[in-house]
């Protein structure tokens, strides 16, 4: 009997020491674990500008601040020069065009249309300072806008329609010994307000987003991970990832959930298979402009009303313009579902000067590309921006206008409400024909829908895809979706071999149940 026990004991101290020595060694943290790490933890300034001796001064004018910052920072100028957030162009190739340059320069939008001419007011968004109507100094580092992205301070500000300038008034010394990491007021403070006003153009990027709950944005939540733009855009050598698509046409440098999250994030291996061709966006933003209203819609053609021989504006009770003379009609939405399209990345775009065939047709300004049976693309929400635009009939191409001047009477839409003189002189700056005719034609441009993110108790249900009618994803009818598709043939044969399945187990029984009566009676007699 001790043999039989110490051979169990043995046995059984053999098994537990491989199965110790079988188990999988600790799984390294993934990134999502090591980013909420790092989130939990903000970490203090290794650099100290406040007591560097070359900013314990006043500061006249920013390039000066600008030359200080090259002084230590030295090379960093090169590469801010590099970039698109600079030279408003980008290197890219576009199917049927090859390699051509994109960007403010010659992309056509259906917001405020383009800043060709009006760089004066257009470039209170952009890092540079100084430029002019005539186009500013690329090759001047000392006209970089070190401070606009690196304030960290949030009084920095650039003044209205001065060409980048900033407001004068500014103590720049004060911000110079307080900068550092781009914070969400720097990047905001250009990215929410394009096309005018709050969340005029993206729809997901709007001033909410400087200090929003969880329910707003799951990640950058200030009751939650608290994240920063720069946290998921990130950037080497002032090359931020991520892409505008009405001004990017190639698959590079873009921001992927996928990063942090893997590609199969879910519990679920039906949730997992998703993500072959369903973006994470398409399921964890189930609405967006959930705070503040968003503009829909644009038509150019009502410009140049007056009262009483004065420009007006009428607003709706949130205070959105629905009509303003100098720009026209407006439509707006909140808490709006997104549209869905294919993406694989890529897009192509009107450029200024394109001329188009059909003018019955609507333009799609930046036709982004993809389909159910191409590997690359997944289905993406976005917002689609449609509007009423000026055309030269003639020789059909979209009108770049002037819309701004400082003063009346030199050509400006926006002064003179006078559309052939604004055109005329529009496309005499960008070095285009005019035939003096303006008509107005229907163009869309997509906005991918990339913020706002929802967590997962709050994402698009199943029911709201995979159902019969109108569904989030009824445009998409390149390919057969489970409870949504229909077809009169599978349906037929499927219900006839159900029925059948029933009449053959209906069957079945029966003979199985009088088969074993006659057993039954037999025995008994």
């Amino acid at each position: 009997m001790k043999k039989i026990l110490l051979l169990l004991a043995f046995a059984a101290i053999a098994v537990l020491s491989a199965v110790a020595l079988l188990a999988p060694a600790d799984a390294p943290p993934s990134a999502l674990t090591e980013l909420r790490e790092k989130m939990e933890t903000k970490p203090a300034k290794k650099v100290d500008h406040a007591v560097f001796p070359a900013l314990q001064r006043r500061f006249e004018r920013p390039q000066d601040v600008t030359e200080t910052c090259i002084s230590c920072h030295n090379h960093r100028h090169t590469e801010v020069m590099r970039s698109n957030h600079w030279n408003w162009e980008r290197e890219e190739y576009v199917a049927g065009r090859g390699v051509v340059y994109i960007g403010k320069k010659n992309a056509m939008n259906n917001f405020c249309i383009g800043a060709m001419g009006n760089e004066k007011s257009c470039a209170k968004c952009h890092i540079g300072l100084g430029m002019s109507e005539a186009g500013m100094t690329y090759t001047d580092a000392t006209n970089i806008d070190c401070l606009v992205c690196h304030d960290n301070t949030e009084t920095y500000a650039k003044a209205s329609e001065q060409g980048g300038a900033p407001v004068a008034t500014l103590d720049f010394g004060h911000i110079a010994r307080n900068v550092g990491k781009p914070m969400r007021s720097n990047c905001g403070v250009c990215h929410f307000y394009g096309g005018g006003g709050n969340n005029v153009k993206h729809g997901d990027l709007e001033e909410a987003l400087f200090q929003p709950t969880r329910d707003v944005d799951v990640h950058m939540g200030i009751d939650g991970m608290d994240m920063g733009c720069v946290d998921c855009h990130i950037t080497e050598e002032h090359n931020i990832a991520g892409k505008l698509y009405s001004l990017s046409s190639m698959n590079r440098n873009r921001a992927y959930c996928e990063t942090c999250h893997g590609e199969t994030p879910h519990e679920s291996g039906v949730l997992n298979e998703h993500t072959l061709k369903v973006a994470c966006q398409t399921c964890h933003i189930p609405v967006y402009a959930k705070v503040n209203a968003t503009k829909t819609h644009w038509d150019w053609s009502t410009v140049g009303k007056l009262k009483n021989g004065e420009p007006y504006e009428v607003d709706d009770e949130e205070g959105n313009h629905t009509y303003l003379s100098i720009k026209g009609s407006f439509k707006w939405g909140k808490q709006l579902e997104p549209e869905y399209v294919w993406f694989n990345g890529t897009a192509s775009h009107y450029l200024l000067g394109d001329q188009y065939e059909d003018s019955t047709a609507t333009i799609s300004l930046n036709r982004l590309h993809g389909s159910y049976s191409d590997a690359d693309a997944k289905i993406i929400p976005v917002k689609i921006h449609r509007a009423i635009q000026p055309t030269d009939p003639v020789h059909r191409m979209l009108i770049m206008p002037k819309l701004y001047a400082d003063a009346e009477g030199e050509g400006a839409l926006w002064k003179d409400f006078d559309w052939r003189r604004s055109a005329a002189l529009g496309m005499e700056k960008a070095g285009l024909p005019f035939s003096g005719e303006v008509s107005f034609i229907k163009t869309e441009m997509y906005w991918p829908i990339n913020h706002m993110v929802s967590g997962k108790d709050a994402t698009v249900q199943c029911t709201e895809c995979h159902t019969r009618d109108n569904g989030r994803l009824a445009g998409l009818t390149d390919f057969y979706m489970p409870g949504r598709d229909y077809s009169p043939l599978v349906e037929t044969g499927g219900a006839a071999l159900l029925i059948l399945t029933l009449v053959g187990m209906a069957a079945h029984g029966s003979i199985r149940v009088i088969a074993a009566k006659r057993k039954n009676n037999g025995g008994a007699r």
